[in-house]
């Protein structure tokens, strides 16, 4: 198990969170387990930019993206050079610390009721 410390975000996770994650899970699938309700248009299929995350802790850990998600990622707001697609980024065990940008690209964000 490895803990993903979520720094706060105003409208997904305010209070910022502390997440337990799985080797071999995604960022996203922890996040969406632990019920942080991060944007992910595409359902996992890195074929949007919205589950777009920026590890500030543990980059290094993680398996380097592929062109696929390269190209995706070049579409996301805020771009920095620690960013991932949550539903591509694999954690290996070692702790995370990641960022949820402000802005996404996802020109249909719905509210839940």
């Amino acid at each position: 198990m490895a803990n993903i410390t979520v720094l706060p975000h105003a409208e997904i996770c305010p209070e910022g969170a502390l997440v337990k994650a799985r080797r071999g899970q995604t960022i996203c699938e922890a996040l969406l387990d632990a019920g942080i309700e991060i944007e992910h248009a595409c359902e996992h299929a890195c074929a949007c930019s919205t589950c777009h995350v920026i590890v500030r802790e543990g980059y290094s850990s993680l398996d380097t993206p592929d062109e696929n998600e390269e190209d995706m990622l070049d579409r996301a707001w805020g771009l920095e050079p620690q960013s991932r697609l949550a539903c591509q980024a694999f954690v290996t065990g070692t702790d995370l610390t990641i960022e949820i940008p402000r802005y996404s690209r996802n020109l249909a964000k719905e509210k839940k009721a």
